[in-house]
């Protein structure tokens, strides 16, 4: 079998996520997080992106449901990683997008950031997504509330009483942001954080799919995962 550079790093991350999930399990990063619920309204005046959910929604609004976190995991009001899982419900089934908070620019938005608030962070799939027209970025930036706490505890009691208002953005690699749609978050009372894994290789956006370099950079670590779930469960 011939190595490649993206799969031998995707083998040493498995071995990372090995070492991680013996220390905290079942979720070696982004070990704790907020379960929301939600919905995206697309923006009438959208630049072109070449897939058609984002060009030609078939509905001005789509319900969702998503999941924040800390990567590291380390405590606040120490800086971290922020992550946003996305779930949309598309006519077509589930589709999920992974982001993280980022740089905006170039080279930045392809190294993550730590962040206290995420409020602060700005979020975008650090991998880009392979469409008919070449590699699309995902990004999302908020829009309000400006304050919101980094500690989850107090994050999930503010998402009970205040949505956040998100604008998404897409862009080549090397790009303009274009907005295209915005989502609003909140957390229902007394919701848990969800066992539900969101992964954008298997539940695609609709018009893209994953570059080959990405999944074996990913599907590893993820294979992992499922195994050691399965064993488990029985």
């Amino acid at each position: 079998m011939t190595l490649t550079p993206s799969g031998i790093v995707g083998g040493a991350l498995a071995g990372l996520f090995d070492t991680l999930r013996a220390l905290r399990s079942p979720r070696p990063i982004h070990p704790h997080g907020i379960a929301l619920t939600g919905t995206l309204r697309w923006l009438t005046d959208r630049a072109p992106s070449g897939i058609d959910i984002i060009d030609h929604p078939h509905t001005s609004t789509l319900p969702l449901t998503a999941r924040v976190s800390r990567s590291v995991g380390v405590p606040s009001p120490l800086p971290d990683v922020i992550g946003l899982a996305v779930r949309f419900d598309t006519t077509t089934g589930p589709a999920d997008v992974l982001l993280a908070s980022t740089g905006f620019g170039v080279p930045s938005r392809f190294w993550l950031a730590a962040h206290r608030s995420p409020s602060r962070a700005r979020l975008t799939t650090l991998m880009p997504l392979k469409t008919p027209h070449g590699p699309l970025l995902v990004a999302a930036r908020t829009l309000e509330p400006d304050n919101l706490p980094s500690d989850l505890g107090e994050l999930a009691t503010s998402l009970e009483h205040t949505s956040w208002r998100l604008k998404l953005y897409h862009a080549s690699p090397r790009g303009h942001w274009h907005p295209f749609a915005v989502i609003e978050l909140w957390r229902e009372p007394g919701a848990v954080d969800t066992a539900t894994r969101y992964d954008p290789v298997r539940h695609p956006l609709s018009g893209t799919s994953t570059y080959a370099w990405e999944r074996r950079l990913r599907e590893p670590s993820y294979l992992r995962v499922q195994r050691r779930k399965r064993r488990s469960e029985t």
